[in-house]
C-alpha cells in the first residue's frame, strides 16, 4: 500500500535504538526525509547511515530532551535539516535514570518530576515549537508513543505509568486545540515488546528458571506465566512502527484524539 507519505519531513525522538529505530526506517523507507534523534552519538550515527545506505534520507540530532537546553538544540537541528518538520514522532522517553527500577515507595517528587520531563514535557516542548508551522501549512501530524502501562499499571514504575497517562490526555487536548488545522495528534501505546532492554530483562527471567541466558525460552516463559496475550507472542519494534507509518500518513485524516493500543491483547480493560 502507498502511504502518500513521500517527500515529507520527520522528526522521531528516541530513535537511536528499539521502537524509534524501527520507525525512522520505516518512514525512510516510505520516501520520509527523517530526522534521527538520540543522545548518544555513535548509536544515533549508525541509524542515521543505515537508512541512507539504503537509499532514504536521514540526518541527527543530538540531545537530551528532558531539559529546555537540550530541546533547543534538537529544535535547531531538525530545522536546519530539511527546512521545518511535517511529522512530529515524540517516542523518547521512559524513567528518569535516578528511579530506574525502584520500587514505587521508594520513588521520591524529584524521581517524579525527572520522569515527568523526560516523557510528558519533552513532547511538550517539541510540539509547542512544531504546531504552528505545521498549522501554517495547513497539514501535519503529531504522533505520541506512550505505554500500556499508561491504562493497566502493575503497582510498580509509578512515575512512569502516570507520565505515560498524562500523555494520553495531553493527545486528546491538544487535538482539541488544533482542531480544525490540518494537524491531527494521535498516540501508540505499545505493550511489552521485544527491544534490546527487554532482551536482556528475558535473557534474565530464563536464567532465573534454569534456561540459561536464552531470550526466545525467556519469552515463552513469560507468554506462560506471567502475562495472558492473545497473539501468542510478545511484540516487536516493526508492530509499532506499522501503526505508526499509518497514522503518519495521509490515509489517517479521520483519526484524531485517539490513542491506539498495539499490545496483542494485553490488556485487561475496555479501551
Amino acid at each position: 500500500m502507498d502511504l502518500d507519505l513521500k517527500g515529507k519531513r520527520a522528526l522521531v525522538t528516541g530513535a537511536s535504538s528499539g521502537i524509534g529505530t524501527a520507525i525512522a526506517k520505516l518512514l525512510a523507507a516510505e520516501g520520509v526525509r527523517v530526522v534521527v534523534h538520540g543522545r548518544d552519538q555513535v548509536r544515533t550515527r549508525r541509524v542515521t547511515d543505515d537508512i541512507n545506505a539504503a537509499g532514504g534520507s536521514a540526518k541527527i540530532a543530538l540531545g537530551d530532551l528532558s531539559n529546555q537546553a537540550g530541546a533547543d538544540k534538537v529544535v535547531a537541528a531538525a530545522q536546519e535539516a530539511f527546512g521545518g518538520i511535517d511529522i512530529l514522532v515524540n517516542n523518547a522517553g521512559g524513567p528518569s535514570d535516578a528511579s530506574l527500577g525502584m520500587e514505587f515507595f521508594a520513588l521520591k517528587p524529584e524521581h517524579w518530576v525527572a520522569t515527568y520531563e523526560r516523557n510528558l514535557i519533552s513532547a511538550l516542548r517539541l510540539s509547542e515549537f512544531f504546531s504552528p508551522q505545521m498549522k501554517e501549512r495547513g497539514w501535519g501530524r503529531i504522533i505520541q508513543i506512550t505505554s500500556g502501562l499508561a491504562y493497566s499499571p502493575r503497582g510498580m514504575q509509578g512515575d512512569y505509568s502516570a507520565s505515560k497517562s498524562a500523555m494520553n490526555n495531553f493527545t486528546f487536548n491538544l487535538s482539541r486545540a488544533l482542531a480544525n488545522t490540518g494537524v491531527t495528534v494521535n498516540g501508540v501505546s505499545p505493550g511489552m515488546t521485544v527491544t534490546p532492554m527487554l532482551e536482556d530483562w528475558l535473557a534474565g527471567i530464563a536464567d532465573a528458571n534454569g534456561l540459561g541466558r536464552d531470550v526466545a525460552k525467556g519469552e515463552e516463559f513469560v507468554l506462560r506465566n506471567l502475562f495472558q496475550l492473545s497473539v501468542g507472542r510478545l511484540g516487536r519494534p516493526e508492530d509499532v512502527a506499522n501503526v505508526v507509518a499509518f497514522i503518519a500518513s495521509p490515509l489517517a485524516d479521520y483519526m484524531n484524539g485517539t490513542t491506539v493500543r498495539v499490545d496483542g491483547g494485553g490488556s485487561p480493560s475496555v479501551n
